[in-house]
């Protein structure tokens, strides 16, 4: 962003602690594309001459964070689709993906970049082998993400090369790098049940040493839990007895926890990524979403990759999560929409232990989007008690509202298009790339 800019909108939502509904409010953006101010318009500071104003309809939200994707698998959609995960892994997707090229996998990352941007999706936490192709997809396409490179103890893989391969990277790039900080660099040890404790202990102290986030899948299925217990007592507990749990951790599912379980995360300041439409496409189980919120972990809603999803709209999720946890407590106030649109933003941040994103807040980056009330899922309008307005959006409106994007204070949608990429010709590589792997 060259120029400051002063941001104007009916309705602003800063997805602060208290989901805060601002009306007639605006966000100033400086021209290193961080957010200098937050609030009503009536006291706001002088705008500046010079100073562009931009005087938006509808609603001024954060950028939401997908919290756990493997979006590269665009190019495996329907891969597989009706099959339990280990099946699914071990019979269709580590099969084709072993054909994946590095191009390949830059052809599906920036089809994913231009999924999640049209809806609305700013950040993703992406877990993937070819991972430098991976960042500079979502550098070309304008997104931000956290890549942790995937690594497993199978044959043909050396997980000792590829983590030395991480902590040489950050060593030489740095933790986060590229345009406004786009990229996060993060260790991805895929999980318990496809890594040696002393792969997971390796790891946690490689992580420690950078400040980096470790991004693992924990507890996923009801097989992968009962055959950890045998062995450690629960992946929770493995994760604490090799030092994981010490440093920056995403759980990624954490689907079969036992009370136990969730007082380690709890403690630990660990982060959980809720997927709540691949684990009920893979049968994997509902995760117990009000245990862990009620315990203070930071819970986010992830994807899951698209071809266990099938797709990366981050609305859904929210819509999922309120449906189940309501159904597992028969308590249909357990989750509010307030809760939903904050699990998507900001908690989704807290989840990725960062605090520059996630919500619009001074010192943030200016990743935003706007979303359109013009259309029969805002037929009330914007002129409605505050509860009601955020119930149409989280569960009438959702994607479809999308109408422009920001990221660090850059347009990357303009009414409702890609701007930094051609999205009909990333369409056409990606196609040409899933048809050589098929």
């Amino acid at each position: 962003m060259s120029v400051p800019r002063r941001f104007l909108a009916p309705v602003v939502l800063p997805a602060d602690p208290s989901c805060s509904v601002l009306r007639d409010a605006v966000v100033d953006v400086d021209a290193d594309g961080r957010i200098t101010h937050c609030g009503p318009a009536a006291t706001a500071p002088p705008l500046l001459g010079g100073v562009p104003l931009t005087s938006l309809s509808g609603i001024l939200a954060p950028g939401l964070v997908n919290t756990h994707a493997h979006s590269p698998m665009t190019l495996l959609r329907g891969l597989g689709g009706d099959l339990p995960l280990a099946s699914w892994l071990q019979d269709a997707v580590w099969p084709a993906e072993a054909r994946m090229r590095p191009r390949d996998a830059h052809a599906g990352m920036l089809l994913g970049c231009v999924e999640m941007l049209r809806y609305g999706v700013t950040t993703s936490a992406e877990m993937y082998a070819h991972a430098e192709q991976v960042a500079d997809a979502a550098l070309e396409a304008g997104s931000r993400v956290l890549i942790a490179p995937a690594y497993f103890d199978r044959p043909g893989d050396d997980w000792h090369t590829d983590l030395a391969a991480i902590g040489k990277w950050i060593d030489t790039d740095g933790l986060r790098f590229g345009p406004g900080e786009r990229v996060e660099l993060c260790y991805g040890p895929h999980s318990a049940y496809t890594l040696p404790p002393e792969a997971l202990r390796a790891t946690a102290e490689e992580a420690a040493q950078r400040g980096a986030l470790v991004h693992i899948h924990v507890a996923e299925t009801l097989a992968e839990d009962v055959a950890q217990r045998e062995l450690h007592g629960s992946v929770p507990q493995l994760l604490q007895e090799t030092g994981l749990l010490d440093g920056r951790l995403l759980a990624a599912h954490a689907v079969h926890l036992s009370a136990d379980d969730v007082r380690l995360l709890a403690a630990s300041g660990a982060g959980v990524a809720h997927c709540p439409g691949s684990n009920a496409k893979l049968a994997s189980g509902i995760a117990d979403l009000h245990a862990l919120r009620a315990a203070s972990v930071p819970v986010g809603l992830g994807t899951d990759g698209p071809a266990s999803n099938d797709d990366l709209d981050l609305w859904e999720e929210a819509r999922l999560a309120m449906m189940f946890c309501r159904l597992a407590t028969a308590d249909a106030m357990v989750l509010t929409a307030a809760d939903a649109f904050l699990m998507a933003t900001s908690a989704g941040a807290a989840a990725l232990g960062r605090t520059d994103i996630g919500a619009l807040r001074p010192g943030n980056w200016a990743d935003m989007i706007h979303l359109s009330v013009d259309g029969p899922h805002f037929a009330a309008g914007l002129d409605v008690e505050d509860g009601r307005l955020l119930a149409n959006l989280m569960w009438a409106a959702g994607s479809r509202a999308v109408q422009d994007v920001w990221v660090a204070g850059e347009p990357a949608v303009v009414d409702g298009e890609t701007v930094t990429v051609d999205r009909v010709a990333v369409q056409h590589a990606a196609a040409e790339a899933a048809a050589r792997i098929a």
